[in-house]
């Protein structure tokens, strides 16, 4: 353990250990988050790993080896999914999975996507210790390149489970270093063959279930430590590019310039007015800009934005898309300026079935916890999975609402409080 990196202790500081029976064991979840947080550990605290990288792989490794030494039999996909499965008592019944990712944005937090797979495999480890057999099959899920910040086009690896990623979307994927898929698939030790083929028959799952930080402050507003997930929005990732004139910035006259960057920003300020023109719960967000040549004393010939729209409502998403289209349109014509746009993910939103939200509720009030009720306004795999089979989330306690962050932080107590709740939730649609 290292010096620099305090997670393990500062989770375990104000741990209530009475939360730590039926076996489950809060200090083995401190241990595990902690050993995920030094592959890809940043000095500031957060993690770096993109999807397909060296860091990711050696996090699947790491919990692969737990999933392992719990009693899960242990298989990866061509797009670096990993599945661990225990068979239930009825080896013919659909499976009920649960799970997350373990990549990261960069320097991004440690809870995010780590504490969905490690709730679904302590689920395993109580069951281990307590000699419970589960009724139907169980499988624990670590989804690859949830985040997308490798190809700017996230939830690849559930896309490539569902058969949702087409071919025309694998053709255009270039990561951050201009490889294509298939170099990077290559370089992680597949290929896009094998990637191709990870399409799964779902068919096999009755449901999966995600739990998840919250994202939000809905939770702190409650004192609430663990809350049910009403529905999930579609993000549309959106790719735009300003296409002027590069010249010298000194002997450029201002009258006349295409400079790319002024059309750009001015997009950029003008975004902001458009979500809340349709709708309470839609955003948008410039979160990359990429300048070129980038030069201090340049007049840029090139720029590429890249937004993300969302909503929980698939007319209002893409009533918001296309008003956003239409003003970079506008701002690019009156400044003479080329627009190229790319639509690199459009996800449709998600509901979570009434009965699954009061099962959950259900279990819920056995901790005495009092069910609130949470849209997601970030896309989950659960997401992707909901497109074709049912599917159910849970929300753990954030501090602040903070992700993707190194201040990102839910208290042990919240996380194992998750954990009960899903394995009950989990146990009793094991009876159904």
């Amino acid at each position: 353990m290292t010096k620099e990196n305090p997670v393990f202790e500062n989770l375990m500081k104000d741990f209530n250990s009475e939360l730590s029976h039926s076996g489950v064991n809060g200090e083995r979840v401190a241990q595990r988050l902690y050993e995920l947080s030094e592959i890809g550990y940043t000095q500031i605290g957060g993690v770096t790993r993109p999807g397909l990288s060296d860091e990711e792989k050696s996090a699947k490794k790491l919990v692969k080896n737990w999933m392992v030494e719990a009693g899960l039999k242990v298989s990866e996909d061509g797009a670096g999914n990993v599945v661990g499965r225990l068979e239930g008592r009825d080896h013919t019944a659909k499976a009920i999975a649960s799970g997350s990712h373990v990549d990261s944005v960069p320097n991004g937090g440690n809870f995010d996507g780590p504490l969905g797979v490690l709730s679904a495999l302590e689920v395993v480890e109580a069951w281990k210790e307590t000699g419970y057999t589960p009724d139907k099959p169980y499988e624990v899920v670590i989804f690859t390149d949830e985040e997308g910040s490798r190809f700017n086009s996230g939830l690849t690896g559930s896309r490539a489970m569902t058969g949702d990623i087409t071919q025309q979307e694998i053709d255009q994927l270039r990561d951050y270093n201009d490889e294509t898929l298939e170099q990077v698939l290559e370089h992680y030790g597949s290929s896009l063959q094998q990637f191709r083929e990870a399409k799964r028959d779902l068919s096999e799952l009755e449901l999966f279930v995600e739990v998840h930080i919250e994202q939000g402050k809905k939770l702190e507003e409650t004192g609430q430590p663990v809350g049910i997930v009403s529905g999930i929005a579609g993000p549309a990732w959106t790719e735009l590019e300003f296409i002027g004139e590069a010249g010298h910035a000194g002997n450029t006259p201002m009258i006349g310039r295409k400079d790319p960057l002024v059309a750009a920003s001015e997009f950029i300020a003008k975004i902001a007015e458009f979500p809340g023109q349709v709708s309470d719960t839609a955003v948008a967000t410039v979160g990359k800009v990429e300048v070129s040549p980038n030069g201090i004393n340049v007049i840029p010939g090139k720029v590429t934005l890249h937004a993300d729209i969302r909503d929980i409502q698939e007319d209002t998403r893409n009533e918001l898309l296309d008003r956003i289209i239409d003003e970079a349109k506008t701002i690019a014509e009156a400044r003479g300026i080329q627009l190229n746009v790319q639509q690199n993910t459009k996800i449709l939103p998600v509901p979570i079935a009434q009965e699954l939200q009061s099962e959950l509720a259900e279990s819920l009030v056995k901790y005495s916890i009092t069910p609130t009720y949470i849209p997601s306004g970030a896309g989950h795999d659960a997401m992707i999975l909901g497109r074709h089979l049912p599917v159910a989330m849970l929300f753990v306690r954030s501090k602040e609402g903070i992700s993707h962050n190194p201040k990102e932080w839910s208290s042990l107590n919240d996380c194992v409080s998750g954990i009960h709740v899903l394995k009950d939730f989990i146990e009793t649609r094991m009876k159904r």
